[in-house]
């Protein structure tokens, strides 16, 4: 079974406000020291914001209990100063941000401009062991079609600068004016990926390799494949299935290459539409298929994906837990639908922050 870990980018705000702020450096510097659990506390692009880096599972039941832990020492922390760090992938009130005082981030913020200023963003990234940059190659070439259901199935930030953008997941449009973003080619080799990565760097466009901002790509640091495209989940429960999903969906694929079965030749162009289709809309209407290229209803193509996972799933032991938990969401909705619940009752975008809170054992 590959190992896969997972990073979470998580919305820190003052406890008796609601508003953010800006505490992120403080307490990655305060946790520097070694912690039981194995994870860490890392610095993002705003002082707003903090990233739990999970320490590697091998399990669905050891991956909820690793995001549980990684959210719940976040919180503690920031609790520790008067904050509160919440999960939520956009900040729903408007923010007035504060970069972190580092070199590389001052020349992004002022290459970036507007979009740098306004990048106070939550992503889910899940990291999978692989054995080889070809085969992590492979593994996005063949999952890549997927991806928009699994950003459907996470979709958590309908709101932004103070106002109902439409959108089930706003942080990918945000993301998504970087320059090196979103969907790729069908690369086919390692060899063609990395003449891509040194097109976009000759370019100038992106100032290193750090900022390749796709939905997927190959970790520069670790031997994984590292699947960016979902947003931070509402729900830990979520994002463990949602995890497994990315786990399953590389194991999936690495097979499928091995047993010589080509990625489906979908052009880039085409999936970034699929993409907005399922920002825009999350689970709530309809995901373009996959196996047709036209809209099904989202609960169709969730299907679809499943009974592609199934052998791994099942063989992993997994599928009884994971089916329960995709039904719920495709019944009782993603993050976005439950921030717009939690909005509607006081039409109070505090509110909002207020149901996103975890709860204080």
């Amino acid at each position: 079974m590959r190992s896969f870990g997972v990073e979470e980018e998580l919305l820190l705000i003052e406890a008796s406000s609601l508003q953010p702020m800006p505490i992120g450096e403080y307490l990655a510097d305060h946790s520097r020291g070694p912690i039981p659990t194995g994870h860490r506390l890392s610095v993002e692009f705003q002082q707003e914001q903090l990233e739990v880096i999970n320490p590697p599972c091998t399990t669905l039941g050891e991956q909820l209990a690793t995001i549980r832990a990684g959210r719940a020492l976040a919180d503690a922390a920031a609790r520790e100063v008067g904050g509160r760090a919440v999960a939520l992938a956009t900040a729903p009130a408007p923010a007035t941000t504060h970069l972190v005082p580092d070199h590389r981030f001052e020349q992004i913020a002022a290459w970036g401009g507007i979009t740098a200023r306004q990048q106070l963003t939550g992503g889910f990234h899940v990291h999978v062991q692989i054995d080889s940059r070809a085969e992590g190659v492979a593994i996005l070439d063949r999952a890549r079609i997927w991806l928009p259901s699994l950003l459907a199935l996470s979709s958590n930030s309908p709101f932004w600068d103070g106002t109902d953008t439409g959108f089930h997941s706003y942080r990918y449009q945000l993301l998504n004016r970087w320059p090196a973003s979103g969907p790729t080619d069908v690369f086919g080799s390692a060899t063609a990926y990395d003449r891509h990565c040194e097109h976009l760097l000759a370019s100038r466009a992106t100032l290193d390799a750090g900022m390749f901002y796709f939905d997927a790509r190959l970790s520069e640091h670790h031997p994984t494949v590292e699947i960016r495209v979902a947003d931070v989940c509402w729900d830990p429960e979520h994002a463990a299935v949602l995890a497994t999903l990315v786990r399953a969906l590389a194991e999936t694929s690495a097979r499928r290459w091995q047993a010589g079965h080509p990625p489906a030749p979908v052009p880039t162009s085409v999936l970034r539409a699929w993409m907005w289709q399922a920002s825009r809309c999350g689970v709530e209407s309809y995901l373009i298929n996959p196996h047709t290229g036209t809209p099904a209803p989202a609960g169709d193509v969730v299907t679809h994906l499943l009974e592609l996972l199934h052998p791994v799933l099942t063989e992993y032991d997994e599928l009884d837990a994971v089916e329960p938990v995709l039904a719920t969401i495709l019944r009782e909705g993603t993050g976005a639908h439950h921030q717009r619940e939690a909005h509607g009752v006081e039409k109070d975008l505090a509110g909002v922050i207020r149901a996103a809170l975890p709860a204080i054992a």
